[in-house]
């Protein structure tokens, strides 16, 4: 589940797309969507490579299965 300040976050990017399709964003906005982007964008990358790290190879092929 995530935390509340993740989802404030993530709900403060949906807001500022929607208005950046219907009207347009001021500069200022503009800055604070860059930085959560950037954020979230950490926020998946730290994830995916938790999760890579885990992988475990528990059943390896034969070295002549390896070359077909």
């Amino acid at each position: 589940m995530a935390s509340p300040e993740f989802m404030a976050k993530v709900n403060r990017i949906n807001e500022l797309a929607r208005k950046k399709k219907s009207e347009g964003l001021n500069a200022e906005e503009q800055a604070e969507q860059k930085e959560l982007y950037k954020w979230y964008l950490g926020n998946i990358r730290a994830a995916l490579s938790s999760q890579l790290d885990n992988i475990e190879v528990v059943d390896e092929l034969p070295k002549n299965k390896l070359q077909s």
